[in-house]
């Protein structure tokens, strides 16, 4: 079930169980004479506070050793330690299911209250109004027909509902069939985009890729230098050097270069732009169409670094960079920040895009392939099934 809503409930440990358990003898040799076997009385006699003090390590000792008082453990229900990426989106995870545990605490019955509730709080996450609207009207309709009998069954359904949406719009990642293998990488200044480039060769090298790096954005101060700065950290080669400044030679020059030395993984970098910039655009169209001349059937994927904090923004991003270019799958960066994680339904529902690889963390480990149902199952803090 739900974390959150665990969390919510009164406990259920009676009162006198959080009480000390009670001695019933007190052991030593000022309880009796070391020769004689005392019995166990069934009141034990008072003793004031100082001898309470200076017999308290004989009693632990006594206790541990017999069977007079049952041990201490852990209880039953106790939860497991939560995985690293759970914590990662504990601030993700808040904006969904903050208020909802207080609505749901003792409520078996499902009404208008918790179906307007549900929906503000998908609303508030970034989901969106299309997206909201089309699982509220499900869940109606499952309650219509009597499928849904009870709050915990409704809040079960939601949550398959949202890994349905997710999967519906994966699809598997590309075979390296053709080498090198040309991903181009765009997006807009400050989603993270050369430092998910960098993650990203860390990622493939992992999997025993041979990765090489282009630095075609030339237009942002210092960015070719950063991203030398994640070629020398991986260990794999960069092309492009400072001042440089027609992207569309770097890319075509990386090509070449990535084909002669049997790379299998060229990522290649592009100048951050604003969806809304036509001239840019323009100039991520033409970086396209040179990779394409460079070697048949390249780029073989165009990937979209969005920034999850910046909410319905990032659907927008996400429609006009797809009309340009074609994205073919997105990399959604800072979820582990102050993020909602709707707009990841949104985008899926909407253009149906695949998800491809999400940044949950600082560390080079920290951009990770995309699970949905991990994703949902860490969102509404959701037992995994």
């Amino acid at each position: 079930m739900f974390g959150f809503l665990r969390r919510k409930k009164a406990p259920e440990t009676p009162a006198e169980l959080m009480m000390e358990p009670e001695v019933t003898q007190a052991a030593g040799p000022e309880a009796a004479p070391a020769a004689e076997t005392v019995a166990t009385p069934t009141s034990p006699a008072p003793v004031d506070t100082e001898q309470s003090a200076a017999l308290a390590p004989l009693i632990h000792a006594e206790t541990r050793s017999t069977d007079r008082v049952a041990p201490l453990t852990e209880p039953a229900n106790r939860e497991k330690p939560k995985s690293r990426f759970w914590q990662q989106l504990s601030r993700t995870r808040s904006s969904v299911t903050e208020g909802l545990g207080d609505l749901f605490l003792g409520k078996k019955a499902i009404d208008d209250e918790l179906l307007e509730e549900i929906e503000t709080r998908l609303l508030l996450a970034d989901v969106g109004q299309t997206t909201t609207q089309a699982l509220i009207k499900e869940l109606q309709q499952l309650i219509s027909r009597k499928q849904l009998n009870d709050a915990e069954a409704l809040f079960e359904k939601l949550g398959n509902l949202m890994v349905e949406r997710l999967q519906r719009a994966q699809k598997l990642r590309p075979t390296f069939t053709e080498l090198p293998h040309i991903i181009v990488v765009c997006g807009i200044n400050g989603a993270g985009k050369t430092t998910t480039i960098g993650k990203l060769a860390y990622y493939f090298k992992n999997q025993g890729h041979k990765v090489m790096l282009a630095a075609g954005d030339t237009f942002r101060a210092a960015a070719v230098e950063q991203l030398m700065t994640w070629g020398e950290r991986n260990q794999i080669p960069v092309i492009g050097e400072p001042g440089r400044n027609d992207a569309a030679s770097v890319l075509f020059d990386a090509a070449q270069s990535a084909k002669a030395r049997q790379i299998d993984v060229l990522i290649a970098d592009t100048a951050g732009r604003l969806h809304t910039q036509g001239g840019l655009m323009d100039e991520l169209k033409k970086l396209v169409r040179v990779l394409s001349k460079s070697q048949p059937g390249a780029p073989h994927e165009i990937l979209l670094v969005l920034d999850a904090s910046i909410g319905q923004n990032a659907l927008n991003q996400a429609r006009l960079f797809h009309q340009a270019v074609g994205v073919t799958g997105l990399v959604v960066t800072k979820l582990d920040g102050t993020a909602k994680g709707g707009i990841l339904f949104a985008i899926a529902d909407e253009l149906g895009l695949p998800i491809d690889f999400i940044g949950v963390g600082e560390q080079l480990e920290d951009l990770r392939p995309f699970e949905p149902q991990n994703y949902v199952d860490a969102l509404l803090d959701r037992e995994p099934s």
